[in-house]
């Protein structure tokens, strides 16, 4: 590879139709190079992910063990998301990115080498996982960021929408890879092939070229305290996360998308625990039926990734729309009679779900100023994790105490009113602010300044 990937020159004035086309990120050659490289990635992790629970299961005979690994994997998300984040304004991003990339290779490459050989038991297994995912809290938010910087700032949308599809074709190749590598080359084949791929993307990072002015990329932070000396490593990271989560709670655009993703995580959208239910139960299927189910809502994510990826500059109000539609819709689900029913909607759902998750993904990306993203990034990935840690015991609870469609019918109509009832407390809000009056000349550049740091 060579400079060749960098981004190539835009014609000043795009057509329209190209400026809404949900492709128009690949005009850029780092974008399309970035892409290859993510599906390689993306192949590689579900291959490992198709039978990493499986092994657990083999070493251990507990499928709580399995549950535990999990966990243990998802715990450092939330205790060092925020220092993750803080780590990504500080240090340089691609370098970040690559190194992040090459240490996960690392890491799938030993156990790898430990399966092959027969030395990997829980203990070391639990410990390979935490490491995992204590590299992904930098990792995740380096590679979000740099991904971005290789388009220009109206194409990110459909960088976001390029990705989820990228996401979504690496899951069924990976998938279906993991099954003819376990088989002819056994187990170790598919985290080999893993770390192999992580190792493919770091080598790729380097011969990136942003799209961006160099202003317009978040630089190391380089803050010094006001007494005028610098503080060790371990104040300065603790404080520029502090920094970052009191920046999150101030923003009040991003404390609202806090409150849609919880709501909905709580008492929605985790189709996987409470369709599986709805199906195997009330509707008498099988797994086969199930199997039907997870083939459609795939199916709406493509669609949704590829309607997401033409939005332009998605505000709240989208997702608060579209998450209310795929609250409702989940209230219809819940009153399904029949399986053929139920199919019917489950596309609509994964459609609003998934083009709620691209607006969702833009703003978070885009609102901060650039100095911030990495910090914004890491107070999301802890808050996330707080949802998805707490989101499957309550609705597990839920179906147990009322059944899987009253769950489904009153986590539906919760989200609902949540969502109504914060848009008009919003509306009184802003309707009882007074807007100070400005003199006409000064008052254009002010509302200019206002627009670009929104």
């Amino acid at each position: 590879m060579s400079a060749s990937l960098s981004s190539s020159a835009l014609p000043a004035a795009v057509p329209a139709a190209a400026s809404r086309s949900p492709w128009r990120s690949l005009r850029h050659r780092g974008m399309r190079w970035w892409a290859v490289a993510n599906f390689v990635s993306n192949a590689g992790t579900w291959m490992q992910l198709t039978v990493q629970n499986l092994l657990v299961l083999q070493i251990t005979g507990s499928a709580a063990a399995t549950g535990l690994s999990v966990s243990i994997q998802a715990a450092p998300g939330l205790l060092f998301g925020l220092m993750g984040g803080a780590a990504v304004d500080r240090w340089p991003r691609k370098l970040t990115a690559a190194v992040g990339q090459a240490l996960l290779g690392v890491v799938a490459l030993v156990t790898a080498v430990l399966v092959a050989l027969g030395r990997l038991d829980l203990p070391v297994l639990l410990v390979l996982a935490a490491v995992t995912g204590l590299i992904a809290t930098v990792d995740g938010p380096a590679c979000a960021l740099l991904g971005n910087d290789l388009v220009p700032s109206d194409d990110v949308p459909s960088a976001i929408g390029v990705g989820s599809l990228v996401h979504s074709a690496g899951r069924l190749v990976g998938a279906a890879l993991a099954g003819v590598a376990v088989g002819l080359l056994g187990t170790s084949a598919a985290y080999a092939a893993n770390g192999l791929s992580f190792l493919f993307v770091a080598c790729v990072i380097p011969f990136l070229r942003s799209a961006r002015p160099a202003a317009a990329v978040a630089a190391p932070d380089a803050t010094v305290p006001a007494g005028g000396t610098r503080s060790g490593p371990a104040d300065e990271a603790g404080s520029s996360a502090r920094e970052g989560l009191a920046f999150f709670m101030r923003r009040p655009r991003l404390v609202a998308l806090a409150a849609l993703n919880g709501i909905s995580a709580l008492f929605g959208r985790n189709y996987s625990l409470t369709l599986v239910v709805l199906v195997t139960g009330p509707l008498a299927g099988d797994a086969a039926s199930f199997s039907k189910v997870s083939t459609v809502l795939a199916a709406g994510g493509i669609i949704g990734a590829v309607l997401g990826a033409r939005l332009h500059r998605p505000g709240v109000r989208l997702v608060g729309v579209l998450t209310v539609a795929g609250a409702l819709l989940q209230v219809l689900a819940g009153l399904s009679p029949s399986l053929a029913v139920l199919l019917v909607l489950v596309l609509p759902m994964a459609v609003a779900e998934s083009v709620g998750d691209t607006a969702q993904s833009t703003v978070l990306q885009t609102d901060p100023p650039a100095h911030m993203r990495g910090r914004v990034l890491g107070a999301w990935s802890s808050i996330r994790t707080v949802w998805g840690l707490a989101a499957p015991p309550l609705l597990g609870l839920l179906m147990e105490l009322a059944g899987v469609r009253a769950a489904l019918v009153a986590g539906g109509l919760v989200v609902t009113a949540a969502v109504v009832s914060g848009y008009l407390l919003r509306g009184r809000a802003g309707a009882g602010r007074v807007e100070p009056v400005r003199a006409p000349e000064a008052l254009t550049p002010v509302r200019a300044g206002l627009e670009t740091a929104a």
